[in-house]
């Protein structure tokens, strides 16, 4: 869980970093450090459904029937 934590906090500080480097905003920075994380974090959970289901097809296909 600390791996987790630490991962969390390194992925905000650098949304938050690059988009107040590129915005000059803190407002901004703040939001996009929040929002971008949710929407990955939802984004990854469908990769994987879409993921396992082609490993799954692979593994049907490539046992002996």
């Amino acid at each position: 869980m600390t791996k987790t934590i630490t991962f969390a906090i390194l992925h905000f500080s650098v949304a938050f970093t690059i988009t107040y480097l590129l915005t000059g905003s803190v407002v901004i920075g703040g939001a996009i450090a929040l929002i971008e994380p949710a929407v990955n974090t939802i984004v990854f959970y469908f990769h994987e459904k879409v993921w396992n289901s082609i490993e799954s097809r692979q593994s049907l296909q490539s046992s002996p029937a």
